[in-house]
């Protein structure tokens, strides 16, 4: 399944792409006018100068990137972040550095990546009482640690 995003760029960047035929993500990059120094567990919105328009039943996900994250220790901290099909305000990404040391984001930096899904709506059914299940309410890692 595939949409249509329509998509304005008011960065200096390229749009994101599809890295492989396999990624199921697209680099986001920063759009900024000078360097950010993060220090250590610090957060900051950074802009991507990226503006979409979806069709109503998709969303965007912005997620971390895995080299970002292990090599600087900057990770998405609303992960996944929802961008909704009704939004039009620029694409943004709230970073935190996790690392002990300062780190800067520069323009052009890939900060982050954002992934499409489909999204079905649902109905409420009210109901006195759930069907029982194997698992029940066990949650929170009730099967253990191995």
């Amino acid at each position: 399944m595939s949409a249509i995003i329509k998509v304005v760029n008011k960065s200096p960047h390229p749009l994101p792409s599809y890295a492989t035929l396999g990624s199921s993500g697209m680099d986001l990059r920063a759009s900024i006018s000078q360097p950010i120094l993060l220090q250590s567990m610090e957060r900051v919105l950074v802009p991507t100068g990226l503006f979409m328009e979806m069709p109503n039943n998709w969303e965007a996900q912005v997620r971390p990137r895995s080299g970002l994250a292990i090599k600087q220790g900057i990770t998405c901290l609303n992960t996944p972040g929802t961008i909704d099909a009704d939004y039009r305000g620029e694409i943004k990404v709230v970073l935190i550095n996790l690392s002990t040391e300062p780190q800067t984001i520069s323009d052009g930096d890939r900060i982050a990546q954002i992934v499409f899904q489909a999204v079905e709506k649902v109905q409420w059914e009210i109901v006195d009482q759930l069907a029982d299940s194997d698992r029940g309410a066990g949650g929170f890692g009730h099967t253990g640690k191995q």
